[in-house]
């Protein structure tokens, strides 16, 4: 079942993505601006990665694809809490190209409906690294996503430490912004 947005379709990672899922886990700029330790990645590590899916339903992975584009990137549910009715999710659009276009606000606002709607979560929680401010304006402007705290000093790139901020947005904030038209836009 692919899940459908304005302009994006969430769907199951195929073996094909490798490709793609491969260049942008080697793309230095793209690693900066997420909130984990990145060493180079080879195709066979990727493959075993793949491999490994076990389709548990404690991890949820999705391409983000656009007719136009084809696979531009990858979200997520992981760390289902199905008793707690809670996750965490992540986002990476690949392409610098189509970054700032819309397709992150989409991707989130579908996932949120998902998410909210579909399986009857409590709440989606993420983190985002300090100095990626893009992805801050992203959930909490565009998104009604709240920053709940912050560890200091978490993540260190480029020979600096960075804090690694917590964002969550709970299902009763999510259908006041949905009843109110804000993800209309």
């Amino acid at each position: 079942m692919n899940i459908i947005g304005k302009n994006i379709i969430l769907r199951a990672v195929e073996r094909e993505d490798l490709t793609h899922l491969h260049a942008w886990a080697n793309d230095p700029e793209i690693q900066f601006n997420l909130g984990r330790w990145q060493f180079p990645l080879s195709r066979v590590s990727l493959e075993r990665w793949f491999e490994s899916f076990t389709h548990d339903g404690a991890d949820q992975r999705f391409i983000v694809e656009t007719g136009e584009h084809g696979a531009i990137g990858m979200t997520n549910l992981v760390d289902i809490n199905w008793k707690d009715r809670n996750a965490f999710t992540g986002l990476m659009i690949g392409p610098a190209a189509l970054r700032r276009q819309g397709f992150g606000a989409d991707c989130v606002h579908t996932l949120m409906r998902y998410a909210f709607e579909e399986l009857q979560f409590e709440r989606l929680d993420t983190t985002i690294i300090a100095h990626n401010e893009a992805s801050l304006r992203l959930y909490t402007d565009k998104c009604g996503w709240i920053e709940e705290g912050r560890k200091a000093r978490a993540f260190f790139r480029r020979n600096q430490y960075h804090d690694n901020v917590i964002l969550g947005v709970t299902r009763d904030r999510y259908l006041e912004l949905r009843d109110r038209g804000a993800f209309s836009g």
